[in-house]
């Protein structure tokens, strides 16, 4: 998962109601659940979104968590101090006041403990229940803590040691059995001396619902051995349950499951591609390339808008999502909108390209049926036909390093472009230098390249990817600029969109997995694949 966020750190929170808060403040004990951001419940995002003080305990909470507070919330760490007093002093300034709990309020202790705090200090508070990890970990991890024979579970905490397993010795009960890192032999040998069969299934869990998480199936006699290494916090759930995994595993089994892909492009660019990639278990790590600014000239840009609200041309061509973001920003120049397109005819390159102008207001009349380029334009473009075309001129607001190639069809059909530098790319300053030793030293799973200057500029920015990394170009231009530079192309789009190049890639990991398996091989990602890279049986 990506690390805690980077917001920075601010002083406990002041003794001032802010403009928004009337009467006495309020605390809302808000569980976040076990790991997975995405198991945020709607009304805990709810009160980040109101919260004047969010109190968090900052190395335990994820940065997409705090993306649904106010900008301008402040965010109080709980190592400043006791996290109870810090959300009674805000409270009592009149301020609404959220406390970040890890998984549950309820079942890790924090109700008992910070809510006692807050009654007894006499500030009002709500609970918030979060997704508690003693049924999220077991969800993500394929094992029902119940079925048709087996109705009792049994949570312990483990934690500090000392338990009295004779209290858990029923043989159909299942355990959940929390804390259980650096505790594993002292669980097993314990229950096996109350009476558990020494061949009982078990199974640990190590960072669950996250995308290092890591299962292992095992036995009572056997777990503490085949468990040797694997990383805090971990569960280990005990009990004839944990048989079900093999047929209800599906969130380890996922084809990219804790891939670390490169997408080398900005965030805004890559939000669709990512979510794509984080459906089939992949953390997305995206590195701009090319940097995006204005023409040096910017009075060309200026007359072809003029021309387009006059009436001067018969169509407009975008080529990219950046061709349309720079022309929708000369519209709020000018104060112009969508309808200033009334009458044009509107081309579209590619579905990314199509989803702006609608987002923009404008709906594409053409796109390319087949190849998602230029040239898939160009191919189904109509011939000028004075009878039925007004006006012969069409508007191609592109990049200032746009090839030629549709001009030189388009005028073939008849057609007078005017080619406009709507905006210059240029290459994107090197990105920190974790990102570069981790794409030289082997670090990521896989790259995408979804075009030539991609490769390019990506290995003059930051380096030639190291041979383990799985190398996913968008098409053959692509792979052969890709191999022109010396890297071994592994997986290519059916056809030229980024949701295909995510697609084969997904395949390419699935079909990858699966040969592992029936090998009986050792399932490891290509970065562990790499010299002195952590592996586990």
């Amino acid at each position: 998962m990506s690390p805690a966020s980077q917001r920075p750190a601010t002083a406990p929170a002041a003794d001032k109601p802010t403009a928004e808060t009337t009467g006495p403040g309020l605390v809302a004990l808000v569980g976040t659940g076990p790991g997975d951001p995405g198991l945020l419940t709607l009304r805990a995002a709810t009160e980040l979104g109101r919260a004047d003080v969010i109190v968090v305990d900052r190395a335990l909470c994820h940065a997409e968590i705090l993306s649904h507070a106010r900008p301008d919330a402040e965010i109080v760490d709980a190592a400043e101090g006791d996290p109870a007093k810090l959300a009674a002093r805000a409270a009592k300034a009149g301020r609404r006041v959220v406390r970040l709990l890890p998984g549950d309020p309820g079942t890790a202790g924090a109700l008992a403990a910070e809510g006692g705090a807050l009654a007894k200090a006499g500030v009002p508070f709500e609970v918030v229940p979060g997704v508690s990890a003693v049924t999220g970990v077991p969800g993500y991890a394929g094992i029902p803590l119940t079925d048709g024979k087996r109705r009792e579970v049994r949570v312990i905490d483990a934690a500090e040691g000392g338990v009295d397993w004779e209290k858990f010795s029923a043989p159909d009960a299942t355990l959940v059995i929390l804390g259980a890192e650096g505790t594993v032999s002292e669980v097993a040998k314990g229950l096996i001396a109350v009476g558990r069969a020494d061949s009982t299934p078990a199974a640990m869990t190590s960072l669950g619902t996250t995308t290092e998480q890591e299962t292992v199936v095992s036995t009572l006699a056997r777990l503490a051995a085949d468990t040797k290494g694997m990383e805090a916090p971990a569960m280990i759930i005990v009990g004839d349950v944990v048989s079900w995994r093999d047929r209800l595993s599906w969130f380890e089994t996922k084809p990219l499951f804790g891939w670390r892909v490169l997408v080398p492009r900005t965030k805004e660019q890559a939000a669709d591609l990512s979510e794509q990639l984080r459906a089939y278990g992949a953390v997305p790590d995206e590195v701009p390339t090319i940097s995006v600014e204005p023409p040096r000239t910017p009075q060309q840009m200026d007359r072809a808008v003029k021309g387009l609200v006059t009436g001067r041309y018969e169509w407009v061509v975008f080529t990219s999502t950046n061709a349309v973001r720079a022309v929708r920003e000369k519209f709020v120049d000018y104060g112009l909108d969508a309808r200033a397109f009334a009458g044009l005819k509107v081309a579209a390159v590619g579905e990314q390209t199509a989803r702006a102008l609608v987002e923009f207001g404008v709906q594409p009349d053409l796109m390319p049926s087949g190849q998602q380029s230029s040239e898939g334009l160009a191919e189904v473009w109509p011939p000028f036909d004075e009878d039925l075309d007004p006006i012969n001129r069409v508007l191609l607001p592109r990049a200032d390093i746009a090839t030629d190639t549709l001009i030189a069809r388009l005028t073939a059909l008849g057609w007078e472009c005017e080619d406009v530098t709507a905006y210059r790319t240029v290459r994107a300053a090197p990105p920190p230098a974790p990102i570069r030793e981790a794409i030289k030293g082997g670090g990521f799973d896989a790259v995408l390249f979804t075009s030539s200057s991609t490769v390019k500029n990506l290995i003059g920015i930051a380096g030639k990817p190291h041979n383990v990394t799985v190398i996913a170009v968008i098409g053959p231009q692509t792979a052969k600029t890709a191999e022109e530079y010396g890297l071994r192309v592994d997986v290519m789009a059916d056809k030229p969109s980024v949701s295909a190049l995510a697609e084969a890639l997904a395949e390419y990991g699935a079909k990858r997995r699966a040969a592992q398996v029936e090998a009986g091989d050792p399932l490891r990602k290509p970065s562990q694949m790499r010299r002195g890279a952590r592996r586990r049986k």
